[in-house]
């Protein structure tokens, strides 16, 4: 049996730790039965961006009319896009593979290393120990109980950025962020896309936000909301799912191919972590404290396998903090996130940080709220904005800022005003001491704040 100073399941935030951890001089391995780099690089946030953007470069061409510009409808090169993402995609992951190879200090697993003991696990046909064990397996596609779908050949979201034919017809099971950015993209290259959602698009976003974000998706998706499933089936015409509407009518949409985006599940129920004493919730997450420790010593786990965040912005700065804190030997204080922001890359795009609406009244909070239209700013008037909103949340008695949303272009980069806003604990006439670029497109941040200030 070898004895490392550390041992990392998992290559995608697990990699920080590993590679830093050698850096520093410690001996570490790393165990990955997959593709280098995670989910986020190989079938996740990369490959994803790199399929989205020109199916947003093609929507913008298409709607570049309504500020005069006559253009040819654009054709996504559908195979050709899908082809280069994946090369892309394999050679970053090759690199990283080779390497972590010929890291010093660092040995690479390619395999699933499984606990047959407290502090041992096997990786392949090798005992390995190590007094620190970082878990950072991630997570996978969730398929949910519907009769039959096991019977059809379904999409993953894995599937979906492999998938070099383009169909007629998409049908998307799902309604959160990853359904409506593949959908979506899928549309922009020439599908005709019908969602299917269980409750409704994006619920977890701000109300106001996800309804205004809804009425701009349907004008070029099909979308049932409330969809009750009953069953899934291969006819003559396709792939039918057929269930009752919110209306409670009979429904059956009929499609060439079928997503399945309805969220995702841990990768943890084969790590044998029973024999490791880590316990582990209903839902297969695995329990820490604010530290990120185990009910395990010396264990720790990270990302999707907790699922505090589901955000590989988040695992990184619980990989940076497991790094500073797991090898000092100095009691820890808590990890502090800060605000955690997030982003829906479709169309329209969203962001937000900090509380919703709906958290805020839940908690009585006493807050004001701010909004400016897109089509109300001046950049709105140049490009023509047809919808858009920036909506804030500020606490009345210290003019902090409680939350931020946005719907519309450009969305995931204005939020990080607010987000350093928030981190710093800057207050609402700070934002409004502060001179914007006239006339760019965050001066919708600044009418925000005004109207917020209106309502104080």
């Amino acid at each position: 049996m070898r004895t490392f100073d550390a041992i990392v399941l998992g290559s995608g935030g697990g990699l920080k730790i590993a590679q830093g951890a050698a850096r520093q001089g410690w001996r570490v391995a790393l165990a990955e039965p997959g593709a280098c780099g995670g989910t986020c690089l190989n079938r996740g946030c990369i490959p994803s961006k790199m399929l989205i953007w020109p199916a947003e470069l093609a929507d913008r061409m298409r709607e570049a009319s309504r500020v005069n510009i006559a253009a040819a409808p654009p054709r996504i090169e559908f195979a050709q896009l899908v082809g280069r993402v994946s090369d892309t995609v394999d050679d970053m992951s090759r690199a990283l593979r080779a390497r972590c190879e010929n890291t010093e200090r660092l040995d690479y697993y390619p395999h699933r290393a499984r606990f047959v003991g407290r502090h041992v696990l096997r990786a392949g046909d090798e005992d390995i120990t190590a007094p620190r064990i970082f878990i950072a397996t991630g997570s996978r596609p969730f398929l949910p109980a519907i009769p039959g779908l096991a019977d059809v050949p379904f999409l993953t979201s894995a599937d979906a950025l492999r998938q070099t034919s383009l169909p007629e017809r998409l049908l998307v099971i799902g309604g959160g962020y990853i359904a409506t950015e593949l959908g979506n993209a899928y549309r922009s290259a020439g599908s005709q896309t019908t969602f299917l959602v269980r409750s409704r698009l994006l619920r977890h976003e701000d109300r106001e936000i996800a309804d205004l974000f809804a009425r701009a998706f349907r004008r070029r998706h099909t979308v049932c909301e409330n969809f009750a499933f009953a069953v899934v089936r291969q006819t003559d015409d396709g792939i039918e799912v057929a269930g009752r509407d919110e209306q409670g009518h009979s429904r059956r949409a009929t499609g060439d191919a079928l997503l399945v985006a309805a969220g995702v599940i841990p990768n943890t129920e084969d790590l044998g972590l029973d024999k490791a004493d880590v316990r582990v919730t209903d839902e297969g997450h695995i329990l820490v404290d604010h530290c990120l420790r185990t009910t395990a010593d010396g264990v720790y786990a990270l990302g999707d396998a907790v699922g505090n965040h589901l955000f590989r912005h988040t695992v990184n700065r619980e990989a940076d903090y497991l790094l500073r804190t797991a090898f000092s030997g100095a009691k820890p204080a808590p990890l502090d996130y800060g605000p955690v922001p997030h982003a829906v890359f479709a169309d329209p795009e969203i962001a937000g940080v900090g509380l919703t609406e709906e958290e805020a009244r839940e908690r009585g909070a006493d807050y004001v709220v701010g909004r400016a239209a897109y089509a109300d700013s001046n950049q709105g008037l140049a490009r023509q904005f047809e919808h858009g909103l920036c909506k804030i949340l500020v606490d009345r008695a210290t003019r902090r800022l409680l939350g931020a949303h946005l719907v519309g272009d450009e969305a995931s980069d204005m939020i990080h005003l607010l987000i350093l806003l928030m981190k710093t604990g800057g207050t609402l006439d700070e934002l409004l001491d502060m001179i914007f670029i006239h006339p760019a497109l965050p001066e919708i941040v600044r009418d925000a704040a005004r109207d917020a200030q209106a309502n104080c």
